[in-house]
């Protein structure tokens, strides 16, 4: 069983036991997060169920396993002739997420 979700402007597959990094959800190691709208679940028996633009009554039990940062990532710019040189580091803030279970009804 598996469904695909939508949090942060990105979707996912997730499976029960997955561990998904998205984007910051606001909450603390332990708390646990309900995903109210999969766009996609997947039954056992193969039976799949589309939403439109969610599946009505489904749900990801999700529990917020880590609260973290991306590695750095180097924006060097630059103007020719100029002499103008610009260095930026930015570290994109990210929660790590175990699924916990899959619920339709």
């Amino acid at each position: 069983m598996y469904a695909i979700i939508s949090t942060g402007g990105k979707q996912y597959r997730a499976s029960v036991g997955d561990m998904i990094d998205v984007e910051k959800i606001e909450g603390g190691v332990g708390d646990e997060v309900i995903l109210s709208d999969p766009l996609f679940v997947m039954d056992e028996n193969g039976s799949a169920k589309i939403g439109a633009p969610s599946v009505e009554g489904a749900s990801v039990v999700c529990t917020i396993v880590k609260q973290d940062r991306n590695p750095k990532v180097i924006v060097f710019t630059s103007k020719r002739r100029k002499r103008y040189q610009r260095k930026i580091g930015h570290r994109q803030h990210y929660t790590r997420l175990r699924v916990e279970a899959i619920n339709v009804s």
